[in-house]
């Protein structure tokens, strides 16, 4: 991967079709980092992710002089600290502001992502529209945060921050949601802030650089539906 600073010996494992992955690559480009990247097969993990990540067994894993890191939210905020200086900061400066940036993270992770994930594997028609109305509720809280303050284009402020790179990893499921479950995530008549949100962010030129091919995401995301639902059968 091509980056205007050096990345001094950074490696990314990661898979494509991962938003967790893409996190961080929107992190690395962010800053201008140079990477190598290493595609993972989930279905036959490499000795270089078992032994990077023994614990999960899974990607993203940033390997930086050698030393693996692992998880999405604590990989973003080592390259923020690792690289202070090298392209722009990603969690504010101040103590009470970076709080709050973490709450959000969190808040994304547990109220947004993981019913998202739900979505993709549940069993039945009833467990997937629950896990929508959560997803739902936490669109609604998101676009609240953009309402807080004074009107500001992105969650980190003036420019992108941590929230937005956190959020970020998932615009390309985001535009894709109307094809895979037919109802949009994001919709603009009802969060109009959020909607112009991901637009923006998607213009930003390490958005493009890294983010999923929409449609390809939308196979992807096919597939893994298709998976879980032949497994439950199986069951």
């Amino acid at each position: 991967m091509g980056g205007e600073e050096g990345g001094d010996g950074l490696k990314l494992i990661g898979q494509y079709g991962s938003a967790f992955v893409t996190r961080v690559k929107l992190a690395l480009s962010l800053k201008g980092l140079s990477y190598e990247y290493v595609e993972e097969d989930l279905r036959n993990k490499s000795a270089l992710l078992l032994s990077s990540n023994p614990v999960h067994k899974a990607v993203p894993v940033l390997i930086h002089r050698g030393k693996p890191i692992c998880e999405s939210q604590v990989i973003v905020q080592y390259i923020d600290e690792a690289f202070a200086g090298i392209g722009p900061p990603l969690l504010p400066a101040d103590p009470y502001e970076r709080s709050v940036a973490r709450f959000w993270a969190a808040f994304i992770e547990d109220k947004l992502v993981s019913p998202w994930d739900r979505v993709f594997r549940a069993k039945t028609e009833d467990e997937r529209e629950e896990a929508m109305k959560q997803m739902l509720a936490a669109v609604d809280a998101l676009e609240g945060a953009l309402k807080e303050g004074r009107p500001r284009p992105f969650f980190g402020g003036d420019s992108v921050g941590y929230v937005d790179v956190v959020l970020g990893g998932a615009v390309s499921y985001a535009k894709g949601h109307d094809a895979l479950f037919g109802s949009e995530l994001i919709d603009a008549a009802k969060t109009p802030l959020l909607a112009a949100w991901m637009e923006r962010f998607c213009e930003l030129d390490a958005a493009k650089a890294v983010l999923q091919d929409v449609d390809r995401v939308v196979q992807y995301g096919k597939m893994l539906i298709a998976k879980n639902a032949a497994a439950t059968r199986q069951a």
